[in-house]
């Protein structure tokens, strides 16, 4: 188990504040949400939030989402 589960692991995912991005639509239901917690992001598919989750350190997420806003 990495680093950034062990952290989650003693946080309650229903009492995570998630968040979609604000250019997210509805039309598509194709949309994340991102929950930061000290020292991770979660990560999830908003149509299904029961369905598990993506934990990544904070410096992996920045990464990623800086790879998405530039490919």
């Amino acid at each position: 188990m990495n680093p950034a589960s062990r952290q989650l692991k003693k946080i309650d995912p229903n009492k995570m504040t998630w968040r979609k991005a604000a250019r997210s639509t509805n039309n598509g239901g194709d949309c994340v949400e991102v929950a930061a917690v000290p020292g991770v992001v979660a990560i999830r598919d908003s149509k299904n939030p029961d369905g598990g989750m993506v934990v990544v350190g904070c410096e992996e997420a920045r990464v990623l989402a800086e790879r998405i806003k530039n490919d």
